[in-house]
């Protein structure tokens, strides 16, 4: 009898496309719920509980980008976006808007599927927590708390976040900063890492406007600055 891993949610109007993917997913062992539209795929998110979703962005009746906002106002759940455009475009929108990877079609799906495992194994692992007078990281709720106060962060967020907290002023590369928060970092750009960058520090401050903790050293990165 198969083990069944995990659960994901397939969103994908094609239904040839959409019939490789469940046949690839379910060799490995996942469970997959398949819906054709963006907004049954988001009303099956809101009811059952998923590990990772893969949309496709030009779905007929609102697109997977708009589908992936709609989704981050409640979970952040790790999101593949299938696409049959490759313009770079896509590719900044689909990852400021925090998705984990970006698959161009035509494409393997027994790829697509052991790029769903090792999200997931990413996802699972629960490092030691890690704190600073600040931040602490909370692994097991994927969470972190500046000042006692829950941060609000998108799965991106989250992901850079923890692995400056995890060594403070160090100052580490956009490459280095790619590399812990997307499966495909080579797909990944700095314009990415910039804009989510940004975001954390807007929430930072709505917490606490005098504290300046992520200071950008140009041409080199980012680090945390905790005596700033």
């Amino acid at each position: 009898m198969t083990e069944y891993k995990a659960q994901v949610l397939l969103v994908e109007d094609e239904p040839s496309i959409a019939d490789n993917v469940i046949f690839a997913l379910q060799m490995d062992g996942f469970r997959t719920n398949h819906q054709l539209l963006a907004a049954a795929g988001l009303e099956q998110l809101k009811s059952d509980d998923f590990d990772l979703a893969i949309i496709d962005v030009g779905l007929p009746d609102f697109n997977g980008f708009e589908l992936c906002k709609k989704i981050r106002q409640f979970s952040n759940i790790p999101i593949i976006f299938l696409t049959a455009r490759s313009d770079e475009i896509d590719r900044i929108l689909g990852l400021e808007l925090g998705a984990d990877d970006y698959v161009t079609k035509p494409f393997s799906p027994r790829e697509l599927s052991t790029r769903v495992k090792t999200i997931l194994r990413r996802a699972s692992s629960q490092p030691a927590p890690q704190q600073t007078e600040l931040l602490e990281i909370d692994n097991k709720r994927a969470a972190i708390n500046f000042q006692g106060h829950k941060l609000e962060l998108t799965r991106i967020e989250y992901l850079l976040l923890s692995k400056l907290i995890q060594r403070p002023e160090q100052v580490f590369s956009r490459e280095q900063l790619m590399q812990a928060a997307w499966e495909n970092p080579e797909h990944s750009l700095d314009r990415a890492v910039d804009t989510h960058i940004k975001s954390i520090r807007a929430k930072l401050k709505k917490i606490d406007s005098e504290q300046q903790l992520i200071k950008t050293h140009r041409g080199l990165g980012y680090s945390l600055e905790l005596n700033r």
